[in-house]
């Protein structure tokens, strides 16, 4: 069975700095496309950054694009999102998901771990 465990959330100022972590068991990242979402209070869940599962490219949200840079570690079979600058509006749950060789799309993705908090206050 394949599970992933999200890490790394909390409460940080704005302008602040988050690592978020993704740890899979059940499966090797090496062969799955990774990606986080991330879902804000009152808001649909939105595409936030993916992988492609080679590692070989990666995939950004406009919003995101300069702020956050997706990552995997294949022998910690963990998928990493570093965040800089944060902004009050980036107040949401992320959520990691998975596919078995995903290709780093928006969508399509069959796994999915409980998500992290993310909080930024201004």
């Amino acid at each position: 069975q394949v599970r992933l465990l999200e890490s790394g959330g909390g409460l940080v100022q704005a302008g602040g700095s988050l690592r978020l972590s993704c740890t899979v068991s059940g499966r090797t990242v090496s062969t799955t496309g990774m990606a986080w979402f991330r879902q804000a209070p009152g808001k649909e869940r939105e595409f936030v950054a993916a992988i492609h599962w080679s590692g070989a490219s990666t995939n950004y949200a406009d919003l995101v694009k300069g702020q956050c840079t997706i990552s995997k570690d294949n022998a910690k079979n963990t998928v990493y999102l570093q965040m800089e600058k944060l902004k009050p509006e980036d107040t949401a749950v992320y959520y990691c998901a998975a596919q078995p060789w995903g290709l780093g799309h928006q969508d399509g993705y069959y796994y999915w771990g409980q998500g992290t908090q993310v909080t930024v206050s201004s």
